[in-house]
C-alpha cells in the first residue's frame, strides 16, 4: 500500500507544464532573434563550443530533478506492517470550585487560575478518555457534557468565572451528586470525578453523596488548593481587602482535612497542587491505570519512507547539470568585442 506523507506538496507537479510551456516559448524566441541576425547556420558557427541539443538536455535534467524534487519532499511511503490497537476510556468529570474564595492569591496568580491551568494539563495527556466539567460554589452546574472533544471543553472551560455562580459558598455535596447523574453511562466502573477546590465547605451532606458514588463504582480524586495559613481576599468591586460584618480582613483558608476524608471514602486520592505539571502527570497517570471500557479497536499502519531516494537522485541530475559547459563565444566575436572596449 502506497500514500504520500504530505500529499499537498504534489501540487507543485503543476509548475512542470509550466516551465516547458516556457521553454517551448524561449525556443521560438531564440529561433526568430537568430533569424533575424542572419542565416541561423552561420551564426551557430560563431557560438564557440555550440552542441546540437545541449540546452534541451540540461533543461530536461532540470525538469526530472524537479520532479524528483517534489515527490521527495512528499514523501512516497509504502506500508510495511499493520498492527491493531485495542483502545480503552474512561469517563471522567472534572469538579471545579469557583467560589470567590478561589480568587486568593496564594497560590500563583489565583486559586482559580490554576486549578483551570491543572485540567488543561489534564487533557492535553488523555487521548480516548470523555470527559465533562462541573462548576459549583452555592450551586452545582453541568458547563460541559460528558464528550471527547477537548478543545470545546478547554475553551468552555477558559470562560469560567465566580461571576457565572449567584450564589456563594462551597457546596461539594451538590457537585459530586451531579456528577453521579451525568455519568452516561450505569455500569459500577470506569467513572471517576477530579475535585478541585479550597475544601471550604458550608455542607454536611458531602461526605454522604460521596458514599452513594462509591456504591455507583465513582471514584472520587481530590485536589486541594491554597495554603493553611490562608489569605485575604480582594473585593473585585472595590479593589480592597474584603471585609466581614465585623470589619475584619476575610481570611479563606485551604481545608485538606475535608478533602482527604472524601477522597478516602470513595478510594481515590487526594493530592495538594503545588507543581500544576507533577499533580497532572499523577493524576493522569493513576486514571490511565483505572479500568476502562471497551473502545473498539483500531488497525495502524506503520510506513516506511523513500524521500531520500527521489531526492539523491534530484542532486545526482542537478550535478550532471552542473557538469555540461555552456556554450562559448567565438574567438573572431570575442577579439571584434575587445577591439571596441580598447
Amino acid at each position: 500500500m502506497f500514500r504520500f506523507q504530505h500529499i499537498d506538496y504534489l501540487w507543485l507537479l503543476l509548475l512542470l507544464p509550466l516551465c516547458i510551456l516556457i521553454y517551448v516559448y524561449f525556443l521560438r524566441w531564440r529561433r526568430q532573434k537568430l533569424r533575424k541576425i542572419g542565416d541561423p547556420a552561420l551564426v551557430q558557427q560563431m557560438l564557440k563550443g555550440q552542441l546540437p541539443g545541449r540546452a534541451t538536455t540540461k533543461f530536461v535534467l532540470l525538469a526530472v530533478a524537479l520532479f524528483l524534487g517534489i515527490f521527495g519532499v512528499a514523501n512516497l511511503q509504502m506500508g510495511a506492517q499493520t498492527e491493531k490497537v485495542n483502545r480503552k476510556g474512561v469517563d471522567v468529570f472534572f469538579a471545579l470550585d469557583v467560589s470567590k474564595s478561589m480568587l486568593a492569591t496564594d497560590v500563583s496568580p489565583d486559586r482559580l487560575t490554576r486549578a483551570k491551568q491543572l485540567i488543561n494539563r489534564m487533557m492535553d495527556k488523555m487521548s480516548n478518555d470523555r470527559v465533562g466539567l462541573i462548576i459549583f460554589a452555592g450551586k452545582a452546574y453541568l458547563q460541559v457534557p460528558m464528550t471527547v472533544d477537548y478543545s470545546a471543553a478547554k475553551m468552555l472551560l477558559s470562560g469560567v468565572k465566580p461571576d457565572m455562580i449567584p450564589s456563594q459558598g462551597t457546596v461539594l455535596s451538590e457537585a459530586i451528586a451531579l456528577a453521579r447523574e451525568s455519568f452516561q453511562t450505569k455500569d459500577k466502573k470506569y467513572k471517576a470525578v477530579v475535585l478541585i477546590s479550597d475544601g471550604e465547605d458550608h455542607d454536611e451532606q458531602a461526605l454522604e453523596e460521596v458514599q452513594k458514588a462509591a456504591e455507583e463504582g465513582v471514584v472520587v480524586y481530590t485536589v486541594g488548593i491554597g495554603s493553611p495559613e490562608g489569605s485575604t481576599l480582594i473585593d473585585p468591586e472595590t479593589g480592597t481587602v474584603k471585609l466581614d460584618m465585623q470589619g475584619q480582613p476575610v481570611i479563606t483558608k485551604l481545608n485538606e482535612g475535608e478533602l482527604k476524608k472524601i477522597a478516602q471514602v470513595s478510594s481515590g486520592e487526594y493530592q495538594l497542587l503545588t507543581n500544576t505539571n507533577k499533580v497532572a502527570d499523577n493524576l493522569s497517570s493513576i486514571l490511565a491505570n483505572m479500568e476502562g471500557r471497551s473502545l473498539g479497536s483500531l488497525v495502524y499502519t506503520r510506513y516506511n519512507s523513500y524521500f531520500q531516494y527521489f531526492l539523491a537522485a534530484a542532486l545526482v541530475l542537478l550535478l550532471i547539470d552542473h557538469l555540461i559547459p555552456q556554450a562559448g563565444r567565438h574567438p573572431y566575436a570575442q577579439k571584434k568585442k575587445e577591439k571596441r572596449v580598447k
